[in-house]
């Protein structure tokens, strides 16, 4: 399936647009407003106005009996009584500093009061008795009037205020600060919330798609999907058209579940249907719901739905809904109550007691199997798509989609390279025209030609190519020998797959050469047929024991490939007379922790498997033993050139005997009507390299 193009139109680089450094006309960057200073005001703030604490304890402290001394010497300025007439606030004159007594000194140094505009140093003594204290003041007024009568207590408001400001001032900037925190955290590029902050972390998180913003792919941009193309057209044509539908009756579905392999192209429908419904589009992602703070996944779904409400008729895309969407209960050790929480407020939105029309909910994931079983039900997710990968016309039809854009040669044939890609999802077309066009580029090519895809296809299926890696000459021997084995083996059994090409190139990690096949299109497969892979693939293990006597670890891929075959034939598909008609194959899991056999059917199903393995290994044996020379003259070959092609394979050894042979025709009477076939398993069917 073809993966979306870019939304914006493409724009072709000029290099004589881009302005000059420095130019008037480039767009300016505004001053914007930056939080951080905000944080250098409140921490200046906080340096203020502890330097400013400092200078009002500038003083030292004394006592009544000292400051009735300074009385009697005449060195008070005045006085003022202050935090509710309980501290007394003495005030010396400046030149009474000269004097070198102890209270003196210690005076030296201090600053001046810049808050009460003190004129000189200043002494702190508290007042033990008021009433004996004020008596006193009296009696110093009179014999001493030039320290001036006592005001009524003029520092007491200033004081408090002081007080209050000591206090309330660390409140108040410590709750500042955290919610310039919590703003931060919520804000774009911060944690959770949106805009507004961590208060509104509770509001879906869905992009909505409308008038304003549409999405500028169309189904004209989706190829190789044309049975899901009409199912979802469907849904956006009875959003355009509903009278269409409800005059005869119909209702419109609730929802729709795309299902397919990863790449195929489910979230590119899902914009396709964004770009042709005009209605408004809500689109997220499953893990939009998820967050650290209980309750938050299902008051997203409540505020989404609101949202749809306002906006119906609407359509709600969920990719990956796998994310909410898991069974319940049936791993217990694993439970996750929140996540349930919000998968029970999804079932209950989409259909519950107070369900609205209007509202269409489409889903993508590739995980059909581990959803619940109440999302999948009709009246919630009515339909259910799947998109498999293409098949040949299909991959025909994405190439053409993605070669748009590329200037490509006149003798590309596009027919070939869907042909050279079976297995390939439209993210993989799309990868392989992409690096074909960067490997042109990096020879200097004016027009993408067949051999900057054939690179592009093989960098794709084995990797880089590691043309630095230094292999031994004994080595890259064996490596052509495994190879050829494998080429032989597939040229000369009836049921292997055609040969493409051959290589002893390191690509990759781990590829030292590789055999590629292309695959037919097909879905059933039969004993013969299976064996016949078996077989190609412990070619080239049997190449290296006839040849060398020996055998290498070269083909442990080889190996497990088989082996998985093997097992499969056995124990899912029925084919061994000892196991019998039994199919151990289970697509749900559910006997994770047990085996659905017994002990003693395990050791008979290992002894088939190995039987049957070593039943195919003999047979590859002794076809390349009656095939030696030829298996010798590719590999001598494939030393000297590295790679070689089915036509030089031809000629090297002929004609493959077994040609692709012509489909019968079958009449419509002699057709009988039987049990639906499954076909073969993804994840079991044999990959084109070996």
């Amino acid at each position: 399936m073809a993966e979306d193009k870019k939304t914006v139109p493409k724009k072709k680089f000029n290099p004589d647009n881009i302005p000059p450094i420095g130019d008037d006309n480039q767009p300016k960057n505004k001053n914007r407003f930056n939080i951080y200073w905000v944080y250098g005001l409140v921490f200046a703030g906080i340096l203020v106005y502890n330097f400013t604490r400092s200078f009002t304890s500038a003083g030292v402290e004394t006592n009544q009996i000292k400051f009735t001394e300074l009385v009697k010497q005449g060195d008070v300025e005045s006085i003022k009584t202050i935090r509710n007439k309980k501290i007394v606030r003495v005030f010396i004159k400046k030149d009474s500093l000269d004097k070198k007594t102890d209270v003196y000194k210690a005076l030296l140094g201090k600053q001046y009061d810049i808050v009460t505009k003190a004129i000189g140093p200043q002494l702190f003594f508290p007042i033990v008795d008021e009433k004996t204290f004020a008596s006193q003041m009296q009696d110093f007024y009179k014999k001493y009037p030039t320290i001036g009568e006592i005001p009524d207590s003029p520092d007491d408001e200033g004081e408090l205020f002081g007080q209050l400001v000591s206090t309330l001032l660390p409140i108040l900037l410590i709750g500042l600060l955290f919610v310039m925190m919590m703003r931060k955290v919520g804000g774009p590029g911060g944690g959770s919330g949106g805009p507004g902050g961590i208060f509104n972390i509770g509001k879906s998180k869905a992009t909505l798609f409308d008038k304003a913003s549409r999405v500028n792919i169309n189904f004209g941009d989706v190829a190789g999907l044309d049975e899901a193309k009409v199912e979802v057209m469907e849904i956006v044509d009875f959003l355009k058209n509903p009278k269409k539908y409800t005059a005869l009756g119909g209702k419109i579905p609730k929802g729709a579940l795309l299902i397919g392999p990863p790449g195929t192209g489910k979230t590119l429908l899902a914009k396709a249907v964004a770009g042709e419904a005009q209605v408004p589009f809500f689109s997220l992602s499953g893990s939009d719901f998820v967050e650290m703070f209980v309750g938050v996944g299902a008051s997203r779904v409540r505020d989404l739905f609101k949202q749809a409400r306002e906006k119906a008729p609407c359509i709600i895309f969920i990719d990956e809904i796998d994310a909410i969407g898991r069974a319940r209960g049936k791993n217990m050790m694993m439970s996750n109550d929140e996540r349930e929480n919000t998968l029970n407020q999804l079932l209950v939105e989409m259909d519950g007691f107070g369900t609205d029309l209007g509202i269409i909910i489409l889903a993508a994931t590739n995980r059909p199997d581990v959803l619940d079983t109440a999302l999948l039900r009709p009246g919630r997710f009515d339909r259910q798509i799947t998109i498999d990968k293409p098949d040949m016309v299909g991959r025909e039809a994405i190439f053409k989609v993605h070669l748009t854009p590329i200037k490509i040669s006149t003798t590309l044939d596009i027919y070939k390279l869907a042909e050279q890609t079976p297995g390939f999802a439209g993210a993989d077309i799309a990868n392989v025209c992409n690096e074909a066009a960067l490997i042109a580029a990096r020879k200097n090519k004016e027009a993408v030609d067949m051999s900057d895809f054939q690179d592009a296809i093989d960098r794709v299926i084995g990797g880089l190519e590691k043309k630095n890696k230094i292999i031994s000459p004994e080595e890259k021997e064996i490596i052509a020998y495994h190879e050829a084995g494998h080429a032989v083996c597939g040229w000369f059994l009836e049921h292997a797959y055609p040969l493409l090409k051959v290589t002893v190139v390191p690509r990759g990690s781990a590829a030292l050469g590789y055999a590629q096949y292309t695959p037919k299109e097909q879905y059933l497969y039969n004993t013969d047929q299976l064996m016949d892979q078996i077989c190609m693939t412990l070619g080239g293990r049997a190449s290296e024991d006839i040849f060398f006597g020996k055998i290498s670890t070269g083909a442990s891929n080889d190996l497990q490939q088989i082996t998985k075959i093997a097992y499969s034939m056995i124990t899912v598909y029925g084919m061994n007379e000892k196991v019998g008609n039994i199919s151990y194959y289970d697509p749900n899991q559910e006997n994770t922790f047990t085996k659905p056999f017994s002990e003693e059917t395990g050791k008979m199903i290992d002894e088939e498997v190995r039987k049957l393995i070593n039943q195919a290994y003999i047979r590859t044996k002794e076809l390349l033993t009656l095939k030696k020379g030829d298996v010798e003259l590719l590999a001598k070959e494939l030393l000297r050139k590295e790679v070689l092609f089915k036509s030089d394979v031809e000629a090297l050894i002929g004609k493959r005997p077994y040609e692709e042979k012509k489909a019968l025709d079958i009449k419509p009477e002699d057709v009988v009507t039987n049990e639906p076939e499954t076909a073969m398993p993804e994840e079991l069917k044999n990959p084109p390299i070996i």
